[in-house]
């Protein structure tokens, strides 16, 4: 077969294979997402449908056209008015919360792995975004309290761009010659490495919000004086790419770029209230997020597949043990720890925010990426760098398959228990 066929078979092989984990997930009620990762180990590196090499390919394009997506769409559904009502808990998890989970996990995987804490840094960075493709279908099937609903699942959201902004910083604090670092070495002239990685942090939150606010204003005004009701699905995702684009050429995070565009226009009402609600705008929302939501479907089954293809099974093997205590500590430990930082709000009971702890699977973001060090370390021809990325995504693997089964198995006995009182 030529190089375009085996791509094209391997492109009908991991539809096919998402077409059957979500009629399988469909019928038997569980999550796809563990079933993808699966699937893809099955047929990849074990019986070598899907080879190694095509897969990585495929992925490196895959992971930021899919995020840029699946961010893009989410965005939409962060609605303001929740968002306002708990931004407090949601802003202390999505900042504090999650560098506590990355410092928390990098410390363990230093320890287990025997590897520098920059490692683990970067381990734990990647996996600090919990997963919103697995929350909201899972609060569907079952109801538990709004206002605790809308926290895991807001916090899911946002911390999705917010994750991908840790990992570059962790990036650039590993890999010094990466385009992300030169922000940051250039901040460190006039301080010294970690304030500079902590205003680098805070300048791409910050300058990404902005960008993304102007360049959502800018796109519903060329709706309404270009009376736009054609191809709306084109126009949105030319302004989530473009967001993307200009983000990450201001040298801030595209991907919250793109996430901040969707939720001005998924708010649409509240940001243009002054201009008059306009039907037209409505339904031009409703139509290119439909087609984003099943396009992010399709991130989906691409990401999760494919990043099981492209598991080194020895590597897969040998880490299997360690990764799996590792797993349970990012659910047991470090989650907990990062959800302590809620508690001085009191707003919320023990056992809402065990709750809430214990309801923070790894999904779309951290195995978007889990590869990431490891095609750097081949960018860079950096054998450490690749001995650490290796590790990373196997173990990466490991950590979102387990968090996903334990917390999508567990979440109506543990609603029973804790939410008794505010079943609905």
């Amino acid at each position: 077969m030529s190089h375009v066929d085996l791509v094209i078979f391997s492109f009908v092989i991991v539809m096919t294979l998402g077409f059957i984990t979500f009629f399988l997930s469909k019928k038997v009620h569980i999550s796809s997402i563990p079933l993808l990762i699966v699937l893809g180990i099955i047929f990849g590196p074990l019986l070598g449908f899907i080879s190694r090499g095509n897969a990585t390919t495929l992925f490196n394009y895959v992971r930021v056209i899919g995020l840029v997506v699946i961010l893009f769409a989410e965005g939409h559904n962060l609605k303001w008015p929740l968002l306002k009502k708990h931004m407090a808990t949601i802003g202390i998890l999505d900042t504090v919360g999650l560098f506590i989970t990355a410092i928390v996990a990098g410390i363990f995987f230093s320890l287990f792995f025997h590897l520098p804490f920059l490692a683990g840094f970067l381990f734990g960075a990647i996996i600090s975004a919990t997963d919103p493709a697995t929350l909201i279908p899972l609060f569907k099937q079952n109801k538990v309290n709004e206002d605790i609903r809308t926290v895991i699942v807001t916090e899911s959201i946002f911390n999705d761009p917010l994750g991908i902004v840790l990992t570059m910083l962790a990036v650039a604090l590993v890999v010094p010659q990466a385009s992300s670092a030169k922000l940051i070495e250039a901040i460190a002239r006039y301080t010294t490495l970690y304030p500079a990685a902590v205003i680098f942090f805070l300048y791409e939150i910050g300058s990404s919000v902005v960008i993304g606010i102007i360049l959502g204003i800018i796109g519903y005004w060329i709706v309404r004086k270009l009376k736009i009701d054609t191809f709306p699905e084109i126009y949105a995702l030319a302004l989530a790419f473009g967001g993307f684009l200009i983000g990450e050429w201001a040298q801030t995070s595209g991907y919250l770029v793109a996430t901040t565009i969707g939720i001005v226009w998924g708010n649409h009402e509240l940001f243009f209230k002054k201009n008059g609600t306009s039907k037209a705008f409505g339904n031009l929302v409703e139509t290119e997020l439909h087609f984003n939501e099943i396009l992010s479907d399709f991130a989906t089954v691409f990401i999760f597949i494919l990043i099981g293809a492209t598991v080194d099974l020895s590597v897969l093997g040998s880490s299997l043990l360690m990764g799996t205590i590792l797993a349970l500590v990012v659910v047991f430990i470090a989650r907990p720890i990062a959800g302590l930082t809620i508690l001085p709000l009191k707003k919320w009971n023990a056992k809402e925010y065990l709750f809430i702890s214990f309801e923070g699977p790894r999904g779309v973001v951290p195995s978007a990426l889990a590869g990431l060090p490891l095609s750097l370390g081949v960018m860079y021809k950096n054998p450490i760098l690749i001995q650490w990325g290796e590790i990373i995504l196997a173990t990466t693997v490991i950590t979102v398959l387990v968090s996903v089964i334990i917390e999508t198995l567990w979440v109506r006995p543990l609603s029973k228990k804790l939410l008794s009182e505010s079943i609905e």
